[in-house]
């Protein structure tokens, strides 16, 4: 009975989007690189920032921020909308995979 409740547990997880995600697979489907460019190198416009490498902690900051309100300057506005779809398990997901792009 219990690994039935596990089991349940784990794929309502999945369903409701909290389970981890692919860094990878997220930074396509949310449309990160339409702006920041496949690498996170090569943006669309000079004021968006480069992103490939950047300290983990700081790009999940930013992001909550961003969704949050919190940081409200410079182009974050181009990122609110998108925000609003991404998850904070997302974020997690998506900060890690930008710290490792090369």
């Amino acid at each position: 009975m219990r690994s039935i409740s596990i089991a349940i547990a784990i794929a309502a997880l999945a369903v409701g989007g909290q389970a981890c995600a692919d860094g990878a697979k997220l930074f396509q489907d949310k449309t990160c690189w339409s702006c920041h460019g496949k690498d996170g190198k090569k943006t669309i416009m000079p004021e968006f920032p480069k992103i490939a490498g950047q300290n983990v902690k700081y790009i999940e900051r930013q992001m909550l921020d961003i969704k949050s309100g919190a940081r409200a300057n410079g182009s974050s506005a181009a990122m609110k909308g998108v925000m609003e779809l991404v998850s904070e398990a997302e974020i997690k997901e998506l900060a890690d995979y930008v710290s490792k792009m090369k």
